[in-house]
């Protein structure tokens, strides 16, 4: 056992704990000495639990703050790091892979062989090359037009197990009380809720084999729901990617949403009516460079809100999707652009009165703008969102994030939603890919694998 190759695996409580099931839990060649943890707070001093990490860990894995990543190789004189998160510029990457080959280990990055899993169902991948491209609601119109063609369809979303890992392993959402149920975080029911009001059923947590071999038993397809611009964890039979005009050069440079590109059967050009058409072209022809083969569709997402008179000639706040507006750098989302499109007279800059955690997010991300990151990664986080909002001197607030907020915070203001659908424009389309024909051709090749 002293010859095992030791390994430390980089991550974001998601990829992470993925590679680590799939390729070394049983994997007797290798000891993963510790994860190292970012992005996410209050995540790093826990553990990888022992009913979880298999019978070559029965003490489970230590989690460490992955600014202890170079101690942490001389320390357990690690052999190898495993890279394992995304929505990352290369530089980034490469930075970090400059440091473990300092500390002398070797770098790596797992890719479709070590860590798709077959399905026993046709599964369709919808991944994006950037966080807040729009892949939710190219999800929910993929999952709409399965469901018109009489298919039971399952959606599994990308990990975000920020709570009780063990609780976590599997679980199910079918209805708005499986949020309460598995105490969802605001991030987690930006993405569970949609599908819910959908009658979608969606199944996430951390052992993603586990959760496919539940989610088979009443699918006909499974959607992948992906997050940030990571792989899919499964073997798709059609991949469908996301990209965004609005941050044009990013799907070339930015890993693995280049990856994703690569890998698409079809490529949705996202947001082309709020976006410059000289930078829609330079997306398409950057798709056309390396994927021609992929099918492009043009997309839109208009916004809607239930009561402009709240928006109109108002001095409003506008909160967003939290993970767009860090992880994904926007500077603006659905909010920005209703309340554009329906006469704000100003947006009102939210950091004079940021408290706790939120002010700590400022300080992390200080080009976020002058809109509000809905971050509730935990009870804490969500009482700050909270304060913040009614603290803040406005007329009204726009919350433009996939869940309506007022459901989980008391806002005092007058307040109004944004919503947003896919929106496709001409041909192909969604419709005219996933034709019956080829949900013929997907479940015969299925049933003779």
């Amino acid at each position: 056992m002293s010859d095992r190759t030791k390994v430390l695996i980089m991550g974001a409580a998601g990829r992470d704990f993925h590679n680590f099931n799939v390729y070394f839990r049983e994997n007797e060649v290798y000891e993963v000495v510790a994860f190292t943890a970012t992005q996410i707070p209050d995540i790093d001093g826990r553990k990888y639990p022992a009913s979880l990490a298999g019978s070559l860990y029965p003490e489970g894995i230590p989690i460490h703050d992955e600014a202890d990543l170079e101690d942490l190789i001389y320390d357990h004189d690690v052999d190898e790091v495993v890279f394992a998160y995304s929505d990352l510029p290369y530089e980034y990457v490469m930075s970090k892979a400059a440091i473990v080959n300092y500390a002398g280990a070797d770098f790596k990055l797992m890719g479709a062989k070590s860590t798709m899993i077959p399905s026993t169902k046709p599964v369709i991948a919808v991944c994006a090359t950037r966080t807040g491209c729009g892949k939710s609601q190219t999800t929910r119109a993929v999952c709409d037009h399965l469901t018109s063609k009489g298919k039971k369809v399952v959606a599994i979303r990308h990990p975000m197990p920020y709570g009780d890992l063990e609780k976590q392993k599997v679980q199910r959402f079918a209805t708005l009380d499986d949020l309460k149920k598995h105490d969802c975080t605001i991030e987690e029911m930006e993405e569970y809720e949609p599908h819910i009001m959908n009658d979608t059923i969606v199944y996430a947590g951390v052992d993603y084999e586990a959760i496919l071999r539940e989610a088979e038993q009443e699918a006909d397809i499974i959607v992948w729901d992906g997050g940030n611009n990571d792989m899919p964890f499964y073997m798709p039979d059609i991949m469908i990617t996301v990209a965004d005009p609005h941050r044009v050069g990013h799907e070339l440079s930015y890993y693995p949403g280049e990856t994703n590109l690569l890998m698409a059967d079809v490529i949705v050009i996202n947001k082309i009516d709020t976006a410059d058409g000289d930078d829609v072209a330079t997306l398409r022809e950057n798709i056309r460079t390396v994927n021609p083969e992929a099918i492009i569709i043009d997309a839109a997402s208009p916004v809607s809100v239930d009561d402009e008179e709240i928006i109109f000639g108002k001095n409003v706040l506008v909160v967003e999707d939290g993970p767009t507006l860090t992880h994904g750098e926007m500077q603006y989302g659905a909010g920005v652009v209703a309340a554009e499109k329906y006469g704000a007279l100003s947006l009102v800059d939210p950091r004079p009165w940021t408290v706790g955690k939120l002010a700590e997010t400022f300080d992390k991300y200080p080009d976020i703008g002058q809109i509000l990151p809905a971050m509730g990664y935990g009870e804490e986080q969500m009482k700050d969102l909270e304060t913040t909002i009614n603290k803040v001197e406005c007329d009204a607030v726009i919350i433009g994030t996939p869940i309506d907020l007022r459901r989980v915070c008391n806002i005092e203001k007058p307040s109004v939603r944004v919503g947003y659908k896919l929106q496709e424009i001409g041909t192909p389309s969604l419709s005219s890919i996933l034709n019956d024909a080829l949900l013929t051709e997907m479940e015969k090749a299925i049933s003779e694998r």
